[in-house]
């Protein structure tokens, strides 16, 4: 990568993490932890980060008692076209305060196929499940059982939608929400509804890039005039286009 095109990941990275920001503290309160970009190389680690570049827990108070706490990383890269931001891998864990096994955790994993690059891992245990997953003559806990090693629910990598419509930092903090009654500012859910509305549109329109036939049918059908254009780029292999992947 140029050097120039470093730098400009850089502020798009930068902006990225001031609109995390906003998020954030427009939801939680202002005294949540400012997100901050750190170049790593290759790609740029945005999160809450500490004055040593470590990356900060965002705490989370239910009826004033600081009793959950949030990790939120991505690293950024440009994407294939390097035209728009991308990210490479994105991890939101809920963590219980105080302790460093999370309760739950919402990835993403750009290069993912198998498992799922998008996906949510609950640590939890439950019986049926364990025995289920002892029942497996192959995949991952068979892989497991080489290494004398008994399977966990929190391996499980449970498939959210895909690359394309995976959750975003908006839905865990609804979620949040919704079923622990965290506390929130004032207005947190008109900055929700907000931010949640550009991912979507931002999600929406990397799957139209994705898939533009499809795209301009719809339209067609909803009375606009789609044209194709006078010049086809070259198209990469269906195999390769995220919208289909898992």
């Amino acid at each position: 990568m140029t050097a120039e095109g470093m730098s400009r990941l850089d502020e798009l990275a930068t902006a990225f993490a001031d609109d995390l920001t906003a998020l954030t503290r427009g939801v939680l309160g202002e005294d949540t932890p400012r997100f901050a970009a750190l170049n790593m190389g290759q790609r740029v680690r945005v999160s809450p980060i500490s004055a040593d570049e470590k990356v900060l827990r965002i705490p989370i108070s239910v009826n004033g008692e600081p009793v959950l706490s949030l990790m939120a990383r991505y690293y950024c890269c440009w994407d294939g076209s390097s035209t728009f931001l991308a990210t490479d891998q994105a991890d939101i864990h809920v963590h219980y305060a105080g302790i460093s096994d999370p309760l739950i955790r919402f990835e993403y994993v750009r290069s993912s196929k198998e498992p799922p690059g998008a996906h949510i891992q609950v640590h939890a245990h439950r019986d049926e499940m364990a025995y289920l997953l002892r029942l497996a003559d192959a995949g991952r806990p068979r892989q497991g059982y080489r290494r004398r090693k008994l399977p966990r629910l929190s391996e499980m990598h449970l498939p959210v939608g895909g690359h394309r419509m995976r959750p975003a930092l908006e839905d865990v903090l609804l979620f949040l929400k919704r079923e622990f009654a965290v506390d929130t500012a004032e207005k947190w859910r008109t900055v929700i509804d907000e931010h949640l509305r550009n991912w979507r549109e931002i999600q929406l329109m990397s799957a139209v890039r994705d898939a533009p036939e499809a795209a301009a049918e719809v339209l067609r059908a909803l009375g606009y005039a789609v044209q194709p254009p006078k010049v086809v780029r070259p198209r990469v292999s269906q195999d390769d286009v995220k919208l289909y992947w898992p």
